[in-house]
């Protein structure tokens, strides 16, 4: 094969060049479904699941508390108005499970601007934000877990057909 020619991938198979050296990587292939079962092929139970649980619960309760009082402290700008109510939505959608990725990925953005605000002094308050930036993109990359309703509404089904599913053996 010439220098420089790409070969065809095989199913299942991706490749990356970075500065000119070429590597081979192997990626599981799903098939088409619905974005969040793409995402999460599975929405683990168990201890797995109640690590999910615990970890969604730790960032939604802080998120809803500091998102509710902090409009109320901070009504005369708009700006930190509309990022608290970013955080307390979030927050919820978060205890729920809900629509997990866009939702934990909305908190960071919003803590993370709150760390690092553009045009006036962080808050005193930082390290409070910083790990709720880490816990709702943890929650985000990891998914929702098993109790949760995007679990209900966008998990594993399986589904009968006539029967041939069924663990009962004829007499």
């Amino acid at each position: 094969m010439q220098a420089g020619a790409r070969r065809p991938l095989e199913r299942g198979a991706g490749g990356s060049a970075i500065w000119g050296a070429e590597a081979q990587f192997a990626v599981s292939t799903m098939e088409m479904g619905r974005p969040l079962q793409r995402l999460f092929s599975t929405f683990p139970d168990g201890w797995p699941g109640s690590g999910l649980l615990l970890l969604r619960v730790g960032a939604a309760i802080p998120l809803i508390y500091f998102g509710i009082a902090g409009t109320a402290e901070s009504a005369e700008e708009s700006v930190s108005v509309a990022l608290r109510i970013v955080a307390a939505g979030g927050g919820l959608l978060l205890l729920l499970g809900l629509w997990t990725p866009i939702a934990g990925i909305a908190v960071a953005i919003a803590e993370l601007w709150m760390v690092f605000p553009p045009h006036s002094t962080p808050q005193y308050d930082r390290w409070l934000h910083i790990m709720l930036v880490v816990l709702a993109a943890a929650v985000a990359m990891l998914g929702p877990g098993a109790w949760s309703v995007d679990a209900r509404l966008f998990g594993r089904k399986r589904f009968e057909i006539d029967g041939r599913n069924r663990h009962h053996r004829p007499h």
